[in-house]
């Protein structure tokens, strides 16, 4: 058992290892009070003034209590980041990286500017950690890239995967808890799908192009097609060996 659990770690791809990791470490610190959620939470004073810019990006790691919800966001984050960078960004994960990061700053923006916005202030400054909106956005982009692949909600009902976020949605209102968080990785998965899918086709450009900086970070992995076995490729035309 130790040993497929270690096998199924290794054989994640270095971003979906790496997030997965940070959080659970993180998430496990905060539970043994190693760490203390209170350095961790996104506070824009605390960013501004005090140049506390750690709290930009340990805000997506804390995962609250460890409990079945954390353990529902464990294998959403570990399950549809590993099919994202396995198969839409497979040989790019610095474009990965890009979404994530695009994602994070969408996010982050929102919080920022509800902040300040009356009536709605009050709810966006109880938002402190972005953990789930961010695991939120990536089911939602899947779900975009994946639209018609049926999936089944704990054996009750089918549907396809288009409908994914909006079944995790009504699931979190059922259980009693906010809908503003899965809400929040919806519209940050919606902009980066229609920037990056929709828009280009109606255009033919591409705003969400990944920057050189950022590519230089991460050595794309050659996409390797296996050769069919029993299979011989006819020789060239003769014109062409004449040539050489």
């Amino acid at each position: 058992m130790a040993q497929a659990v270690e096998e199924w770690y290794k054989q994640m791809p270095i971003i979906t290892r790496s997030y997965l990791t940070a959080a659970i470490v993180t998430t496990i610190g905060c539970s043994l009070e190693i760490i203390s959620p209170y350095h961790l939470y996104l506070n824009p004073k605390l960013v501004v003034k005090q140049y506390q810019f750690w709290r930009l990006i340990t805000n997506f790691l804390y995962f609250r209590k460890m409990d079945l919800d954390f353990m529902f966001h464990m294998f959403f984050l570990a399950r549809y980041c590993k099919l994202l960078e396995e198969n839409s960004f497979r040989g790019r994960t610095a474009d990965f990286f890009y979404m994530l990061l695009f994602g994070a700053s969408v996010l982050t923006g929102i919080v920022l500017i509800g902040g300040i916005i009356p009536y709605l202030s009050e709810s966006f400054a109880k938002i402190i950690f972005l953990s789930n909106s961010l695991t939120f956005m990536m089911v939602y982009v899947w779900s975009k890239q994946n639209p018609f692949i049926h999936m089944s909600f704990l054996g009750l009902f089918t549907f396809t995967a288009a409908y994914l976020p909006w079944v995790l949605l009504g699931f979190s209102v059922l259980v009693g808890a906010s809908a503003w968080v899965d809400l929040l990785g919806m519209i940050a998965g919606h902009a980066y799908y229609f920037l990056e899918d929709v828009y280009p086709q109606m255009t033919g450009r591409r705003p969400l192009r990944t920057p050189s900086f950022i590519k230089a970070l991460f050595a794309d992995e050659a996409v390797v097609v296996a050769r069919p076995e029993n299979v011989r490729f006819a020789p060239p035309p003769a014109e062409e060996l004449n040539r050489d």
